[in-house]
């Protein structure tokens, strides 16, 4: 029951600190944490930079201390064309002062070769910086776009810490089924996003439901109880439910937190007994 954890983009760029006391006050353990929160801002927070700003992260790093919260993903590896995984390394060290122990990379080269090869150069990156494990996140229209794809990712680069971060909404309007996911070993998945959606699209543009219309377990219809009885009962589950029409017509951060919250471990309350 203490692994939920509250992703970044649930929360549209809300300060740091007042991240962290959300989840804690959500009942929540995790968070993940981008250096500059999430690019959705409808409130018009103020925008910051952990990488930059050495005294919002000592402010930072006393709250998660003082709430007994941690950062389960750094969300700061991004793959792009003509740059380099090293240009974010500064990022790395950031999130890793800050107790970060797991980050996630994603790809906007089309060049799939160069792709793999990035990845595997951030893994590297990313023990330099001391932190354990890589996970990658495949996302429909991006270049690793589905769970095979990301699968040959994890092959390519050869390493035990580099698994996968099973995203609900991604695994399966990507194509996928909890039978696909079933087939895979359980110790290559090391994170696992949770929201619920329709299945089909209500909006033409993936991303932008992605980042800003999702819903809380329950309230759309994937069937998550069936994903998450095949996970590893360790994994953390961070809820992804950005909630862009709830924020406009101003129901709380804490509202929505608190019934996301609720309505996921009711889910994971009602899942079997894994076997041995």
């Amino acid at each position: 029951m203490d692994r939920t954890g509250i992703e970044f983009l649930t929360v549209f760029n809300l300060p740091p600190v007042d991240f962290v006391s959300a989840a804690a006050d959500a009942g929540c353990r995790f968070i993940s944490c981008a250096v500059s929160g999430s690019p959705v801002n409808p409130a018009g927070r103020p925008i910051y930079n952990l990488t930059e700003d050495s005294a919002l992260r000592r402010e930072m790093k006393a709250a998660l201390r003082d709430r007994g919260v941690s950062i389960s993903l750094a969300e700061c590896g991004m793959v792009l064309p003509g740059s380099s995984v090293h240009d974010r390394a500064k990022d790395l060290d950031a999130l890793r002062e800050l107790g970060a122990v797991r980050a996630n990379v994603v790809s906007m080269d089309p060049d799939l070769g160069r792709t793999f090869d990035q990845y595997a150069e951030y893994c590297e990156l990313a023990a330099a910086a001391g932190i354990d494990e890589v996970v990658t996140e495949f996302v429909p229209g991006l270049t690793v776009a589905d769970l095979p794809t990301a699968l040959a990712a994890l092959k390519h680069v050869g390493k035990a810490n580099f698994r996968l971060l099973v995203d609900a909404m991604h695994l399966f309007r990507s194509g996928s089924s909890v039978a696909d996911l079933a087939a895979v070993d359980p110790a290559r998945i090391g994170y696992v996003q949770l929201c619920d959606v329709p299945l089909v699209p209500l909006d033409p543009d993936y991303m932008t439901e992605a980042m800003t219309e999702r819903r809380a377990p329950g309230k759309g219809e994937l069937p998550l109880r069936d994903l998450l009885a095949v996970l590893s009962r360790d994994l953390v589950v961070g809820l992804e439910i950005p909630e862009l029409a709830r924020e406009l017509a101003g129901v709380p951060i804490a509202q929505r937190l608190a019934e996301a919250v609720a309505s996921t471990r009711a889910l994971l309350e009602s899942l079997p007994a894994k076997a041995g």
